[in-house]
């Protein structure tokens, strides 16, 4: 039969195939278990406010300083906490995408 090749070749690519997938599980479990173990300060107003976020983008503390609360401006102190919280969120989103594998954008971890 001419053109015939068989499955000789297409089972060693597909075994190549299949170690380089579980090379990239693997490296994106061990980036999984960084990110887990890691906490990103976010911090606003000189240190006024400080969110602390774990590596899945969860709240574990927010600290206030007392100089921080004016009961005159609620507002100045709820604007230092947003910006605080976003802060942390970027550290997060940085070490994420420092973490992945090459060629892994849009996996997410």
């Amino acid at each position: 039969m001419a053109g015939y090749r068989g499955n000789m070749g297409g089972g060693m690519n597909m075994q190549a195939m299949m170690k380089q997938a579980q090379k990239l599980q693997e490296q994106m479990q061990k980036a999984r278990e960084e990110l887990e173990d890691s906490l990103f300060d976010g911090t606003a107003g000189g240190d006024l406010v400080t969110v602390t976020l774990d590596g899945a983008k969860k709240i574990d503390s927010i600290r206030i300083k007392p100089e921080a609360v004016d009961p005159d401006d609620i507002e100045m102190l709820e604007d230092l906490l947003v910006a605080a919280f976003n802060d942390a969120y970027k550290q997060v989103e940085e070490m994420e995408k420092e973490l992945m594998p090459a060629g892994m954008d849009g996996f997410g971890l």
